[in-house]
């Protein structure tokens, strides 16, 4: 028996996988193999086809076909079972029998094959012997690699060692070491301590006792405490400069490309040092922050819109803490207004100011604490600060996106990010048209809209472009992410008062308006 090659091949004769066993050119293996769907006929019961010069032994397997191609002096006999033996080895491979996945495992496929067959004869194999020989698994193979991760350990177990006998000796050095760099550390931690330790004691005693009661109100997202910088310069030395490889730059500049967000490390300045942490020179600083949850229909018209507001006070010295609080609110009769336990309520309900029950007691400092929350629930289109519109339709097999956003002329919106999501695609979306700027999120499939500022300039713009053709459904939902400088609720501070002496006390705030979650569903 002789066989010249053993192929998969489509109910059209198109060649997925295909061993030749003889010498044979591209050019005839593919004449024959488009020959064989010809000579099969339609309900015929026959397993072989022959012509003038070969014999065709075939076996169907779903929408394929495995085929023997052999010479038809060959034991047909021989042929059947060797083609039976490939018929249960394909599937062991292949379980879907499907085009796509022969040609990915076209390789493991042909091993497989050569495994049965050698010099266009069948060996005396079993199944499982085939897949054997060709995981060839080796039992020395799995003793070197087990030889080879002991010495790997050993060595990371010696370098651990080595590197904390550096250290080790390091910081006994540094302990006798009387040198001024050195000695000017203590000085610097003393600094530090210094300040905080006057910041702690001023919260003893009864301003102690009421942080405890403030702690559930607290709202640390609006302030942090001032932290106090310290700026020291070390002398330049000279020697060996590390930077960054071309290796290194190329792979940064890869992973930017499929959109992740890299940050690189950047030696600390005493400008970047000043930018970087907020000194507040106010003794009080109040804020006032809402965040806004929005659901919009794609379809039109609003699902449901929420706002809740909060105020938050930070007092940095225990001499300013005796205070309250003058609000000044006009028609706001859509949120319900809350206060902490701890503020008097009655004072606020008649008067619009915001103090502690009792005015002998201060604030407790050091710590933003929250005062004041509020709430609220509308179903009026007409206080969506950003309607956006999206607009999906097929066209000769690619999809037309256009979107449009719509802002309304009570905010000056900051940061806009309108985040689309797309189908999984494998090259960037041609945009076509866009008032901003877009930025393609390759590895989550997702196209960011941004717009810097929108005020009166650009209430309105849109977006178009262009990705191959996908259900309408697949770009949404829509994820929007935005700021401003004013609120919903009309909350202002009038003053800060001083409850000893009547006197006003200076102070900063702050006024924000920060997305919660805001989708297009």
């Amino acid at each position: 028996m002789v066989v010249l090659a053993a192929s998969i091949i489509s109910k059209s004769g198109k060649a997925l996988v295909s061993r030749q066993y003889v010498d044979m050119s591209r050019i005839r293996i593919e004449g024959l193999l488009a020959t064989f769907p010809k000579l099969v006929g339609i309900g015929k019961q026959h397993t072989y086809v022959e012509t003038d010069n070969v014999r065709y032994v075939y076996q169907p397997m779903e929408s394929l076909f495995l085929l023997l191609v052999t010479n038809k002096q060959s034991n047909i006999l021989e042929d059947r079972d060797t083609l039976q033996l490939l018929s249960k080895l394909v599937p062991e491979y292949v379980p879907s029998l499907d085009e796509e996945s022969i040609c990915r495992m076209a390789f493991e496929l042909i091993f497989a094959f050569d495994e049965v067959i050698s010099l266009g004869h069948k060996e005396n194999v079993t199944i499982a012997q085939v897949k054997q020989y060709v995981e060839m698994e080796s039992h020395e193979e799995r003793m070197h690699k087990r030889i080879m991760e002991s010495k790997i350990n050993d060595t990371k177990d010696l370098m651990k060692r080595k590197a904390n006998e550096i250290e080790k000796n390091r910081i006994e050095k540094g302990r006798g070491d009387k040198g001024n760099y050195v000695s000017s550390m203590p000085s610097m931690g003393s600094r530090f301590d210094n300040g905080f330790s006057d910041t702690n004691s001023s919260m003893g005693g009864g301003a102690r006792s009421n942080l405890s009661g403030f702690v559930p109100g607290l709202d640390t997202d609006v302030f942090k405490p001032p932290a106090r910088v310290i700026s020291s310069s070390a002398p330049s030395k000279g020697g060996m400069q590390l930077g960054k490889s071309t290796k290194t730059n190329q792979f940064l500049e890869s992973l930017k490309a499929e959109g992740e967000v890299i940050v690189e490390d950047i030696a600390p300045g005493p400008l970047r040092s000043a930018a970087a942490v907020p000194i507040s020179s106010d003794p009080i600083m109040i804020g006032v922050e809402e965040k806004l949850v929005v659901v919009l229909r794609k379809d039109g018209g609003l699902e449901n819109l929420e706002v809740q507001g909060n105020m938050s006070l930070v007092v940095q010295k225990e001499e300013d803490a005796y205070i309250r609080v003058q609000v000044e609110s006009s028609a706001n009769s859509n949120f319900n207004f809350k206060t902490h336990p701890n503020i008097d309520k009655n004072l606020y309900s008649e008067r619009n100011v915001l103090g502690l029950k009792d005015p002998s007691r201060p604030f407790p400092t050091g710590n933003p604490l929250g005062i004041l929350k509020w709430r609220m629930q509308s179903k009026q289109e007409s206080m969506v600060p950003l309607s956006i519109n999206c607009w999906p339709s097929l066209s000769g097999g690619e999809s037309y996106v256009n979107i449009e956003y719509e802002a309304s002329r009570a905010f000056e919106l900051q940061n806009v990010v309108i985040h689309i999501p797309l189908p999984a695609i494998r090259d960037v979306p041609t945009v076509n048209q866009v008032d901003g700027e877009w930025r393609f999120d390759s590895r989550n499939s997702v196209l960011e809209w941004n717009i810097t500022l929108i005020d009166n300039s650009n209430r309105s713009g849109s977006m178009e472009f262009v990705v191959p053709a996908a259900d309408p459904n697949s770009f949404f939902p829509i994820d929007v992410k935005f700021t401003a400088n004013k609120t919903f609720c009309d909350l202002k501070v009038g003053s800060v008062i001083q409850t000893q002496n009547g006197n006003t006390v200076k102070f900063g705030k702050r006024t924000q308006l920060v997305v919660d979650s805001y989708q297009v569903v």
